[in-house]
């Protein structure tokens, strides 16, 4: 057993998904990507606000983690596609109950939050 073995067994699976959903662009990059193979121009077109940075940063970190497959067509010009791997998809598909679980308080939320200004 190596060090790092006995680091990851002491990490909770809530600590590893966070890791691998955190920040403000992730969950809505599943979500987009959860309809099929994009281009990186169709994403940033349906995720209002992002920076090209930001977007290019967060799809390399979904693509380290092995959630997120880059395509390159060999193409003039080259044509490049993201799209969910398995793993991904089942990552998407535990993320449904979250989205299900919003969309059901969406109201008392937003209104609290609202008050909350």
């Amino acid at each position: 057993m190596t060090a790092n073995s006995d680091v990851d067994h002491d990490v909770c699976g809530m600590t590893v998904a966070i890791d691998v959903v955190g920040g403000k662009w992730k969950l809505h990059m599943m979500w987009v990507l959860g309809d099929g193979p994009k281009r990186f121009g169709e994403i940033r077109r349906l995720l209002d606000g992002v920076s090209e940075k930001v977007l290019a940063e967060n799809l390399r970190q979904l693509e380290s983690y092995g959630v997120l497959h880059r395509e390159v067509f060999p193409e003039v010009p080259p044509r490049v596609e993201y799209s969910l791997t398995p793993l991904g998809e089942t990552l998407r598909v535990a993320l449904l109950p979250l989205e299900t679980w919003g969309d059901q308080n969406r109201r008392e939320l937003l209104g609290t939050l609202a008050s909350a200004s």
